[in-house]
């Protein structure tokens, strides 16, 4: 493939402010010749992008980024090409999205014993508006942080989302809360079990390359080198591991949407590799489905 791709972007299935066909909008317009959908714990938005990519001539990447926990850090592990027919691996991602649920409950309880008077009916309105608590659509997304933060700030809590993070959301802020969840080596497994190929999220946000070349040396097939939130520094680092250890090296915006006028982490584009890549991570039974 010729063009440039970027392979981490959110939509309305988790946490996103654009829709899965509109963050392929944005892709094509960008210039960019694929983009993936990698939404927290589901892979709901993949479907419909991929009708868009079709109708615009823009490769959409089925992808996942998996919510995992080691050592008491929070872990993100990114999956593409998995067979989204497996019903085993669709019941494993719901497992995932029960914990992120429960979570949810404990942060908004927490902010309940520092006296904000916050529900869960409020930080899903908030999420995907006033009617889709009762929606089937609501049930099925993946409901993360931000949107506590968005549900925050429209009670004027906090004004913007940095400062909801800061105070409240962030690892060791006051309503922080981090339940026993999957371990990153159990996610790559889970991805290798579908069919896919796994990568390892933004690996200079975790403060941890000890951790990091431990996941390498577990057997994940790639690293996330081009990240929003990734330095020049941070970039080489991460690029010269992932050729000692013959790894695909992969990169992305990370793209949310913009919420209170910020763009997090980056505008789509703004982070791409070459559209050859792709061809590094497709599986070889998605390639032999195509020569059949």
């Amino acid at each position: 493939m010729n063009g440039r791709a970027d392979l981490h972007t959110h939509t309305t299935a988790s946490d996103g402010m654009q829709s899965p066909a509109e963050n392929v909008r944005l892709a094509k317009a960008a210039g960019l010749s694929a983009v993936a959908i990698t939404d927290h714990d589901t892979v709901a938005g993949v479907a419909e992008a991929m009708l868009e990519g079709e109708r615009l001539g823009i490769t959409v990447v089925p992808g996942v980024e998996m919510s995992t926990v080691a050592n008491g850090t929070d872990i993100h592990i990114l999956g593409y090409y998995t067979n989204n027919d497996d019903v085993k691996w669709l019941t494993r991602l719901a497992s995932l999205r029960g914990i992120r649920d429960q979570r949810n409950e404990m942060i908004v309880n927490k902010l309940r014993e520092l006296g904000i008077a916050l529900t869960m009916d409020e930080v899903i309105a908030a999420a995907h508006g006033e009617s889709a608590m009762e929606s089937q659509k609501a049930a099925d997304a993946s409901i993360g942080r931000p949107h506590i933060a968005a549900a925050l700030i429209r009670k004027g809590i906090v004004s913007n989302m940095k400062e909801a993070f800061d105070r409240y959301l962030k690892t060791g802020a006051a309503a922080y809360v981090n339940p026993p969840r999957l371990n990153p080596f159990e996610a790559i497994d889970w991805i290798r079990e579908a069919g896919g190929t796994s990568v390892i999220a933004h690996p200079g946000l975790y403060g941890n390359d000890s951790l990091v070349e431990e996941i390498i040396r577990y057997g994940v097939q790639g690293i996330e080198v081009l990240h929003s939130d990734h330095g020049p520094e941070e970039e080489r680092r991460y690029a010269g591991l992932a050729a000692s250890y013959h790894l695909i090296a992969t990169g992305g915006s990370d793209f949310h949407g913009s919420r209170s006028g910020v763009v997090f982490h980056g505008a789509i584009g703004s982070r791409t590799v070459h559209a050859n890549v792709l061809q590094q991570l497709e599986p070889s039974w998605r390639r032999q489905q195509y020569d059949a």
